[in-house]
């Protein structure tokens, strides 16, 4: 595999994850003791740490990432192993 369809391999995990990960560890302003502001949803978050949040998506993708290339290595699982209908 080379190095440029590796890195967006997991340039595709790491947006997967991170939108995955999005309602974790996140609470609403009722959570944590104080009153929603005016206009904004009760299930909004109280405070949103993206820093926090992009280093929990890049060690999750690069724990996908190193599944799927040890299967592309190694061939655990192909696509003749996928093929539900013959």
């Amino acid at each position: 595999m080379k190095i440029g369809s590796a890195l967006a391999i997991y340039f595709l995990f790491f947006t997967f994850t991170a939108f995955l990960l999005l309602p974790f560890g996140v609470r609403t302003a009722e959570e944590v003791g104080e009153k929603a502001e005016l206009g904004h949803a009760e299930s909004a978050p109280h405070r949103f740490d993206l820093k926090r949040h992009l280093v929990r998506s890049a060690i999750v993708s690069a724990l996908l990432f190193a599944l799927f290339y040890a299967n592309y290595v190694f061939g655990w699982i192909g696509a003749e192993d996928l093929d539900f209908y013959n």
